[in-house]
């Protein structure tokens, strides 16, 4: 999957982009048709200033829909693996929506071939 990842407002260490894109990575083995997406690393500043809060956005495109959630931690690992969480959830229910709105025309035909086959059989007696 072709990410674009971008920090604002600071500079970000090549082993913690690497870190995202491997988790990320990851969530094809839910969904294979995952096109793209983007990641933005926000630091929240607050009244606090030795503590700032990891603000992560993922937004994932698949054919006929986008993904997004946003998550906070103390560490952008901790977020990244919270988004990742939330992500598989978002992956597989959109991947099961996409699967049974096939599956109604399936089931229909076979209805159909029972209610042939249960009439064929009261005609014969």
């Amino acid at each position: 999957m072709r990410l674009q990842m971008q920090a604002i407002h600071f500079d970000a260490d090549p082993k913690l982009l690497s870190f995202i894109q491997q988790k990320l990575d990851k969530l094809d083995t839910f969904y294979d048709q995952i096109t793209s997406g983007e990641v933005f690393l926000k630091l929240d500043k607050s009244d606090n200033a030795k503590l700032h809060t990891k603000l992560l956005e993922v937004k994932l495109y698949v054919p006929g829909g986008t993904m997004f959630v946003k998550e906070q931690g103390t560490t952008f690992e901790e977020a990244t693996d919270l988004a990742v969480d939330t992500l598989k959830m978002q992956v597989k229910k959109f991947k099961d929506k996409r699967n049974n709105s096939r599956a109604p025309k399936l089931i229909d035909e076979v209805e159909e071939t029972v209610e042939f086959a249960v009439i064929a059989e009261e005609t014969e007696e």
